[in-house]
């Protein structure tokens, strides 16, 4: 078996520009020169993708590290030396430009689609008009998926539409949203009908767009209290629309769901279930990365390395570096704990969420498919609470991006399945990791096509593939629904945004019992505790100093943020 390879190369760009917002001339080749054929297209939209990963390179300081550590189900963790981690989960600043690497490799992803729109129409010897069209639709949905993340994680930023150099301010969210809108429904309009298996697994398609539209639409109505999406060419998109959109998806896109929810995860793999008794036991068979259910992934590649590109930027990014840092602190992570190895110990989870869900679901198979619980015999032969002076620790570790392991045929532990199923070198244990990050599953599909009909038939395709009965429709159902199904996957914090419900969750963690350095404590309130800080800034984060400053102060930081009471001291 292979792994597909994701190309590295960011062949690209073009235009003398350098300076604000990442706008530099990465190669000799120029508009006059490129792109010029199909190859060149291909090449451009390649650079886009890779600036997926780049921000990877730096992982607690990403969009999806930040959703899963800021919100109720999970703490900051680490040791006691990780601010970054703790940080992010008391909704606290721990250096001035912390989120600059994201921010830089998002526009530098906006810079290169930008260039992409304003240059493909010089592109000769298409094969078909659903070629051109399937490459144009990807680099529009792209540009929209880049600017919604930035809009969910900062609120307000410059809204950037051509490659020519310009010091903006920041935009109103109503015309970031609207530019969002425009651009997925140019996606969806462009991208032909195909099923999703035509499409090269990690590139965007006509579905993802319909998805990442209802998502957007969902996001935008609730936390901004509007009643539609604005479009940036006028008009608008309504509730009907939205949900017509997944209607045409669910009907058309050639997604379901997997037979099994825990083969949607690695600890199921071939190498690693036949001496996992979890595994073996409930005869569970991974359905791997680009799976059926997959509707839109980052992906990643055997290419990863130690070494930086030309900007300085390391390459770590194209492994899933997400797994490292969620692993269980070093001192576990061995036999004892098999399949689950070692990483850097952040993000366990909240302990409220293991209850909470027993009482809600007793019978949920989910909840034990991903939730690690130390204290489980059957699942952990001994565990070293404390380890490497792990902070905010509860017992519970979340079990579908972390570390597996796996035997080699003489009983030897290799430090990731992914070393003898795709032949990573041993060496390279920590940039070994290639499972796919998952932005969009279909689950998360049927559970917003519920939200959006108010009708609970695509809720219920849900429970029933684990096994639970079906519920008549109301929002409180959804809202379980999308806890249990879909935790730890980078949504449940702007759920809760979206709701209105972030304040009173966040506050909820303050005195559950945690463990730091293996002595008891309860989790404290820091800079006027978790509510405080919420209702301070509005949900979202600091604009990095650094861009501030680039900017000439004509971007101006977030509100909440500058203050002492921003800052982490740490415990």
């Amino acid at each position: 078996m292979k792994k597909i390879i994701y190309t590295l190369a960011a062949i690209l760009l073009l235009s003398g520009c350098n300076d604000f917002l990442d706008t530099d001339n990465l190669t000799k080749k120029d508009t006059g020169n490129f792109p010029v054929n199909v190859t060149d297209a291909e090449q451009m939209l390649t650079g886009i993708y890779a600036t997926l990963n780049k921000a990877i390179s730096n992982p607690s300081h990403t969009h999806f590290y930040m959703a899963e550590l800021a919100s109720d189900d999970r703490f900051g963790g680490g040791g006691e030396n990780d601010k970054d981690m703790q940080g992010l989960d008391h909704f606290m600043n721990t250096k001035s430009s912390r989120f600059g690497t994201f921010w830089a490799a998002r526009y530098k992803g906006i810079f290169r689609a930008n260039t992409a729109i304003e240059t493909l129409d010089n592109i000769k010897g298409w094969e078909s008009e659903d070629q051109k069209n399937q490459l144009y639709g990807e680099v529009y949905f792209l540009r929209a998926l880049f600017y919604f993340e930035m809009a969910q994680m900062f609120g307000e930023v410059p809204l950037v539409l051509k490659t020519e150099v310009q010091n903006l301010p920041k935009a109103p969210a109503d015309q970031i949203y609207a530019q969002i809108a425009s651009d997925l429904k140019q996606a969806i309009t462009l991208m032909p009908s195909k099923p999703y298996t035509s499409v090269t697994s990690g590139h965007a398609t006509k579905w993802s767009a319909e998805a990442l539209m209802a998502r957007v639409y969902l996001f935008y109505t609730g936390y901004y209290q509007k009643g539609e999406l604005p479009l940036a060419e006028g008009g608008s998109v309504d509730k009907a629309q939205a949900a017509a959109w997944l209607d045409d998806c669910i009907a058309n896109s050639g997604h379901s769901l997997a037979s099994d929810f825990r083969n949607l995860w690695p600890y199921s793999n071939e190498y690693t279930a036949k001496d996992y008794p979890y595994a073996k036991k409930n005869g569970l068979k991974w359905e791997g990365d680009g799976n059926k259910e997959t509707v839109f992934a980052v992906k990643f590649s055997n290419k990863a390395s130690w070494d930086t590109d030309n900007s300085g930027v390391d390459n770590t990014g194209y492994s899933n570096q997400y797994i490292q840092h969620f692993g269980l602190r070093s001192n576990n992570g061995e036999e004892d704990t098999y399949p689950f190895g070692p990483g850097w110990g952040a993000g366990p989870v909240n302990s409220n969420l293991w209850k909470e869900w027993q009482i809600a679901e007793p019978n949920d198979i989910r909840r034990v498919a991903s939730i690690l619980n130390v204290n489980n015999n059957s699942e952990v032969k001994s565990f070293i609470w404390g380890a490497d002076k792990q902070m905010e620790e509860t017992g519970y570790w979340q079990k579908k991006y972390t570390t597996i392991r796996a035997h080699k045929e003489d009983g030897s532990l290799v430090g990731s399945y992914t070393m003898l199923m795709f032949g990573y070198p041993e060496e390279n244990a920590s940039i070994s990791h290639s499972q796919d990050l998952v932005l969009i599953r279909f689950a998360d599909v049927l559970l917003m096509h519920s939200e959006l009909k108010g009708d609970a038939t695509s809720l219920n395709k849900v429970r029933t593939r684990v096994g639970l009965p079906s519920v008549s429709y109301s929002l409180d159902a959804i809202k379980r629904e999308r806890r249990w199904e879909l935790s730890f996957e980078g949504l449940r914090y702007f759920d809760l945004m979206r709701w209105g419900d972030a304040a009173a969750m966040l506050a909820k963690q303050e005195g559950v019992t945690v463990y730091n350095k293996g002595l008891e404590t309860t989790m404290r309130a820091f800079g006027g505790g978790y509510r405080a800080r919420y209702e301070a800034t509005g949900g979202f984060w600091a604009i990095p100093e650094d861009q501030i400053a680039l900017s000439n102060g004509v971007l101006t930081q977030n509100k909440g943020w500058g203050g002492a009471d921003a800052e982490f001291p740490g415990w």
